[in-house]
């Protein structure tokens, strides 16, 4: 019998850990959320036509691997070196959040036990063998969509991906999506109260 870290995920649904509705990985998604929340927040040149946004694109996923469903972005990297765990510290994740947010393109994956992934990606796209129906709603896609919030609605579909939380460079607007699903809400309407867990 194999030894399973924190990120693995157990196929035996049975046995299956519900990453879904765990603390832990309720803390890591609040803590990405709010992250982008307050750089969006902090980016005051939104009504700037001329002014590139910061933007980015976050799945939180079991396995050991997402080889067969995503490919390497290139050159674009998380800097590990100034934060690799989301639970970490929360200053240095939000300094390098907005860094990479104005410097990089692809996704940034995260596993469920905080750990960020070095190389961003690209996701493929999900083809509806990939779907599982008993778990996924169905949303269509609506007209304040670019291809990243597409990507990371498509995305939250696929079975050991958690969700996907994104950050858009041309209105501020941070949207998380689960299964298909998602909240969103306008730069507007951020900047609510937020106290760790911890």
């Amino acid at each position: 019998m194999s030894v399973y870290s924190v990120s693995a995920i157990v196929t035996t649904s049975a046995l299956r850990i519900e990453y879904e509705t765990h603390r832990r990985v309720q803390e890591i998604l609040d803590r990405l959320f709010y992250t982008l929340e307050s750089i969006s927040v902090e980016f005051n040149q939104w009504d700037d036509k001329y002014a590139k946004g910061p933007g980015l694109y976050i799945a939180v996923v079991t396995g050991r691997s997402i080889d067969e469903f995503a490919d390497p972005m290139g050159s674009n990297q998380w800097p590990l070196e100034q934060s690799n765990d989301v639970l970490g510290d929360l200053d240095a994740l939000y300094e390098t959040a907005k860094e990479v947010a104005l410097t990089s393109d692809g996704a940034v994956v995260v596993s469920v036990d905080g750990v960020i992934h070095e190389q961003m990606v690209r996701f493929r796209d999900v083809s509806p063998e990939q779907i599982n129906p008993e778990t996924v709603t169905a949303s269509d896609y609506e007209a304040w969509m670019g291809a990243r919030h597409m990507s990371a609605l498509d995305t939250s579909k696929r079975e050991n991906v958690i969700s996907t939380v994104t950050l858009s460079e041309e209105t501020g607007r941070v949207t998380q999506f689960n299964r298909g699903s998602f909240l969103t809400f306008n730069r507007t309407e951020l900047g609510g109260d937020w106290n760790s867990s911890e």
